[in-house]
């Protein structure tokens, strides 16, 4: 049997680097070496690397994306989240050698790591999006102007990013300011949106022989004021799979997210995130994840599980349908 050179690619340029790591080694468990050889490519600011099972490191040759001994590879797993993997530079560079990869391609990588971008094109499709600001650091804004329009609370977050790294949730305008310089830390714009109350929901889903399968539902309680880094990645949020909701939300919520899968025209396994509006029970888009965390305790696993489906299976159809997009 010839095996399929897998090029688990993870690490990155981002403060997530970490969460990559530890979502690739999940992989690299599940991923069934009967059928693949694995490589775990690590990605940094100074190499591109892979540490073989004697603890030597090989460095990548970036000019084909090959190992030394003329190792080559039939697919790029891509489960950086951040800059290079989740914006579409690496989709780019892996376009241009030929390699077929498992994400969503240049283009929609690059509009979905835009929330602004990518939420005014879904408005413009139907879907309901909280109302936002999008500053750009060069160019002027006005604190009360900002304030009067958004109003308190609201958030305040870098426009590409994730892990709700460098953002806040803003109470009076007093605090507006260092909120709005807290996010310019991490990225050159800054969305300010509008504070929907509410349940946070998310629903992954992938397309699997040409249908589109919707997972099942995962409610998110943090136990902090709202789902950042520690509840997400240090335990101080219960996330609960199926969501204990409605069966008809549930299906709409399924149906929209369909919808934004075929609007932005993905490709592989993705996460969208909403909230139900407390008092209306309006379903507003919060974003969409091309390149959602595969740790144990993640999302989407949770999902995968609850459909009875093992990482293994799971795994081998996301590898098997990127392989046939070459």
């Amino acid at each position: 049997m010839n095996k399929k050179r897998i090029a688990l690619v993870c690490g990155g340029f981002s403060k997530e680097n970490v969460i990559s790591v530890r979502s690739a080694e999940v992989i690299e468990r599940y991923i069934p070496k009967q059928q693949y050889d694995v490589y775990k490519i690590v990605i940094d600011a100074d190499r591109w690397y892979y540490t073989t099972s004697q603890g030597q490191v090989q460095v990548i040759d970036k000019n084909d994306f090959s190992l030394p001994g003329s190792v080559h590879f039939d697919l790029a797993f891509i489960i950086i989240h951040g800059n290079p993997g989740e914006n579409g530079l690496l989709q780019g560079y892996f376009d241009m050698l030929h390699i077929p990869y498992t994400s969503c391609n240049t283009c929609i990588s690059a509009i979905t790591f835009n929330k602004a971008y990518c939420n005014a094109i879904l408005a413009h499709a139907g879907i309901r999006v909280s109302d936002s600001i999008h500053l750009i650091q060069e160019e002027p804004y006005d604190i009360s102007t900002i304030s009067d329009r958004i109003g308190f609370p609201c958030f305040v977050k870098p426009n590409a990013g994730g892990s709700s790294i460098g953002m806040s949730k803003v109470k009076q305008k007093e605090d507006l300011q260092a909120a709005i310089d807290k996010a310019f830390v991490e990225d050159k714009e800054v969305l300010i949106e509008k504070y929907v109350k509410g349940k946070e929901l998310s629903c992954g889903l992938m397309r699997i022989h040409g249908q589109i399968k919707v997972f099942p539902l995962t409610q998110i309680v943090p136990k902090t004021e709202y789902f950042d880094y520690e509840a997400k990645y240090n335990g101080a949020s219960n996330e609960i799979t199926p969501a204990p909701v409605p069966e008809d939300l549930s299906k709409k919520i399924g149906e929209i997210s369909t919808s934004v899968y075929r609007i932005l025209n993905c490709f592989g396994v993705v996460r969208c995130d909403y909230i139900v509006e407390e008092q209306t029970e309006n379903i507003y888009f919060l974003e969409i994840n091309t390149t959602p965390g595969q740790s144990e305790q993640s999302i989407v696993p949770q999902q995968v599980r609850y459909m009875g489906w093992s990482m293994e299976k799971f795994y081998v159809e996301l590898i098997e349908m990127s392989l046939k997009r070459k």
